[in-house]
């Protein structure tokens, strides 16, 4: 066995489709966006990379692929945080301490040559994107954008010597919950009294100005998790790129926006799981599998809630109850059935509590890994 930097295309290629290889035969496996996943892992033009570099290596039994890890280092993130932390990301590995040792030992030898003190993952490539290892749930399918991998891989990573930093949970939930928030006499009253004593307004996203209003949702998330564990702001480029991919997967109907004074100051919005179709592609957009990921959306019944963010300064004045009750007859309207809240820092305490007293179940459980070097 041999532990090699990807270098060559072909090399690219092996360290692109070996996720194929290693969940082949799990029902619940969903393939990456091809196109998207080549961008991400730095083997095509990306924002992220403007201020970040990265090294791909490839374990190789008897010349074939059986093992791969992204080293990261993210120069944003440790601007931002004072720090000299290196990532991994996109992690996939065969049932062998054997392979997964030393390709961790690779990444991290190439990261302590730049000078890192200590590395945190998985990251694809960062927390703005797809982050951590699933731990727990692994009975049920995942959401458009949420990790899924081998339930054999945390062994693999604490083997490694990482440890805990800090879970992620999933929650999940049926429709009949949105009907029952319409009967909850108490957070009804909330919303009318915020609208009323703070002049708060609610309005669903502007078609006419879809990609100023992807923008606008981006830019508010930005402020919103400054305070956020691990968090690192989205560039303006970053900013970019994402509202050109979001804006043929984000349902208007399905995105709110809170406004103060004109001023839109929260906003509310979710992906439509558009699994099971990126599953019938096979990861594939083109030359027509995005003619498939998205005609007809009302037939997609499932849907994540990405996120409800309030600017810092409104945060105390009951704004996410305005945009939560705001979503619930578009919800309903558009005919979901089912809804997955995610992901939910464990340090974030009121989240939790809110989404487990209005019913929702934790379902998934993600775990972020540290370590020094």
């Amino acid at each position: 066995m041999q532990i090699v930097p990807v270098e060559s295309r072909r090399q690219r290629k092996q360290f692109l489709e070996l996720p194929w290889k290693i969940n082949v035969g799990d029902p619940l496996w969903v393939p990456p966006l091809r196109h998207n996943q080549k961008q991400l892992c730095g083997f095509g033009d990306h924002p992220f990379y403007d201020a970040a570099e990265s090294q791909a290596f490839l374990a190789l039994r008897d010349g074939e692929p059986v093992g791969r890890v992204l080293a990261i280092v993210n120069h944003a993130h440790n601007n931002w945080a004072k720090e000299k932390r290196g990532f991994f990301g996109f992690f996939e590995c065969v049932d062998d301490q054997e392979v997964s040792g030393p390709l961790f030992e690779e990444a991290f030898a190439w990261l302590r040559e730049r000078g890192m003190d200590c590395v945190r993952g998985p990251a694809n490539p960062s927390l703005n994107y797809e982050w951590g290892l699933l731990i727990k749930g692994f009975d049920k399918p995942p959401f458009f954008m949420m990790t899924h991998n081998r339930p054999y891989y945390a062994e693999l990573v604490e083997a490694a010597g990482f440890e805990k930093a800090q879970d992620l949970y999933a929650f999940w939930g049926e429709v009949d919950m949105l009907r029952t928030m319409t009967k909850d006499k108490k957070m009804i009253s909330l919303d009318a009294q915020v609208r009323e004593r703070f002049g708060v307004t609610l309005r669903t996203m502007d078609r006419k100005r879809f990609r100023e209003e992807v923008s606008l949702f981006l830019d508010i998330y930005n402020q919103a998790l400054a305070g956020t564990w691990g968090y690192i702001p989205l560039s303006e480029a970053e900013i970019d790129r994402m509202s050109r991919d979001l804006r043929h997967l984000i349902v208007p109907d399905l995105a709110v926006v809170a406004e103060h004074e004109g001023k839109a100051i929260g906003v509310m919005f979710g992906l439509l799981d558009y699994n099971e179709r990126v599953r019938k592609i096979d990861g594939k957009l083109f030359p027509f599998g995005f003619l498939t990921l998205l005609r007809n959306k009302r037939k997609i019944n499932r849907i994540r809630l990405v996120s409800t963010n309030v600017l810092p300064q409104y945060q105390a004045m009951g704004v996410g109850v305005v945009l939560a009750v705001g979503m619930i007859h578009p919800s309903l309207a558009f005919g979901l059935n089912e809804v997955e809240f995610s992901w939910v820092l464990e340090s974030n305490n009121l989240s939790r509590k809110t989404l487990e007293k209005g019913g929702a179940k934790r379902y998934k459980e993600y775990r972020v890994y540290d370590r020094p070097l």
